[in-house]
């Protein structure tokens, strides 16, 4: 029997933040920006879901000489519908509401 788990939130916007890339490859440091997510959280889950075939992963050359290789990742067909069924959450709290309840 397997066991089905909820996303968390950043699972979520680490997979949003792939999706408006669907098809293309990221690299770690730009989803980690786009997503708001420490690289300590980010390559685990990155892992989880290479493993989980909701990723693919491949070592890209380096764009100049001198630099190292890159892990790039992207959606594979499973991670594009993943990701479409578990967008982000809205938390219901915005910067804008928190500048409202103070005043």
């Amino acid at each position: 029997m397997s066991r089905t788990r909820t996303l968390s939130p950043v699972a979520r916007s680490v997979l949003a933040a792939l999706l408006e890339r669907a098809g293309a490859w990221s690299y770690g440091y730009d989803l980690a920006k786009s997503a708001g997510v420490k690289s300590g959280t980010l390559y685990p889950l990155l892992i989880r879901l290479e493993q989980g075939g909701y990723l693919e992963a491949e070592w890209q050359p380096p764009s100049m000489p001198g630099r190292p290789p890159r892990h790039a990742y992207r959606l594979t067909a499973a991670g594009l519908e993943l990701a479409r069924s578990n967008p982000v959450q809205a938390t219901g709290t915005t910067s804008s509401s928190l500048r409202e309840a103070r005043t």
